[in-house]
């Protein structure tokens, strides 16, 4: 089979297109013939050396985290599909390629009302932030939230979570994606370059500040989300795009009793992938269905052509999702 193979790190030309050898199904896997995969910020520190898959080396080192497609073999003990499905889901990494096999628990059905191309824009960061919105962030109908980079894959789903449960929701985007993102459901749309959104947060809130934030930023956005976080309130960190150092004055700290949390999906024990997995299913995907929730789509590129991919992405051009189409 076809799949894109890291035999280097560096800048995107090191994504090699190759032939590699089919995967085997384990005794509760199948195996999904790929439609299409998308793009993550993961993929690219991947690509850079910076990230590598969590445990012992692949033979051949393919990136990709989430997958679309239908499934065309099945382990021993596998039961919760048949041939011919289309699923959906998350992976630690190998999905830049024409099939792989799969935990069939780490799997969910494609909705109905989108295609399986489509529908490859949904695992990653929809189970992301639903996960540290409501699982770990406790948002409920009637709290806020204070959503970084509400035009990233992560922001878009996020933004759309928040309006489905009735929580308010201030966003940060670059000033020509303002509108993008307030046609999801945002409350408050901040420009990042001119505006502040810890004023932003704080009069959303009528000055008790946002109960959950999602910061994919880092760098020295955490003492301004912690001056935005009401008391009592949590921040969930789970990206670093301006860098994972900075300076915190513990003694804001100490009087909001403010919880800081640090969270990845990737590297969790697939157990826990698979908890986070099934709840996003039970609890989100029929939405999508009802016409409450889409995936955000911003372009699609063939797997031929990864590498412009990457230097999309890495152009922070995007709104939402860059979906790859691997098969029909």
């Amino acid at each position: 089979m076809r799949a894109v193979v890291l035999e280097d790190h560096g800048d995107p030309d090191v994504l090699v297109l190759r032939e590699v050898p089919e995967p085997v199904p384990g005794p509760e896997d199948v195996v999904v013939e790929i439609v299409a995969t998308a793009l993550n910020r993961a993929d690219l520190l991947q690509r850079m050396g910076f990230y590598p898959e969590p445990g012992p080396p692949r033979e051949h080192e393919i990136p990709g985290m989430e997958l679309a497609g239908r499934v065309v073999a099945l382990g021993d003990r596998a039961s919760a599909w048949r041939l011919g499905d289309e699923v959906m889901g998350i992976v630690s990494g190998g999905s830049y390629a024409e099939r792989i096999a799969v935990h069939e628990r780490l799997l969910l059905p494609v909705p109905a009302s989108i295609s399986v191309a489509d529908a490859a824009a949904i695992p990653e960061v929809w189970i992301t932030a639903h996960d540290a919105l409501v699982v770990q962030g406790g948002l409920t109908a009637g709290r806020a939230a204070l959503v970084h980079a509400g035009a990233s894959g992560v922001g878009t789903a996020a933004v759309q979570i928040c309006a489905v449960l009735g929580a308010r929701v201030v966003t940060t985007a670059s000033r020509a994606k303002v509108d993008a993102v307030r046609a999801l459901g945002a409350d408050v749309v901040v420009d990042y370059t001119s505006d502040d959104f810890v004023a932003a947060a704080l009069e959303l809130t009528n000055g008790s500040g946002v109960d959950v934030v999602l910061d994919v930023i880092g760098g020295d956005y955490l003492p301004r989300n912690l001056q935005a976080l009401r008391t009592g309130g949590r921040i969930i960190q789970v990206g670093v795009m301006a860098g994972g150092t900075t300076e915190l004055n513990l003694g804001a700290l100490l009087p909001k009793r403010a919880s800081i949390i640090g969270t990845v999906l990737r590297g969790r024990p697939v157990e826990e992938k698979i908890a986070a997995t099934q709840r996003f299913g039970r609890e989100l995907l029929p939405l999508f269905d009802a016409g409450r929730l889409r995936p955000v789509i911003d372009c699609r590129f063939s797997l031929d052509a990864i590498a412009d991919a990457h230097r999309h992405m890495a152009s922070n051009a995007n709104v939402g999702k860059i979906v790859i189409d691997v098969a029909p």
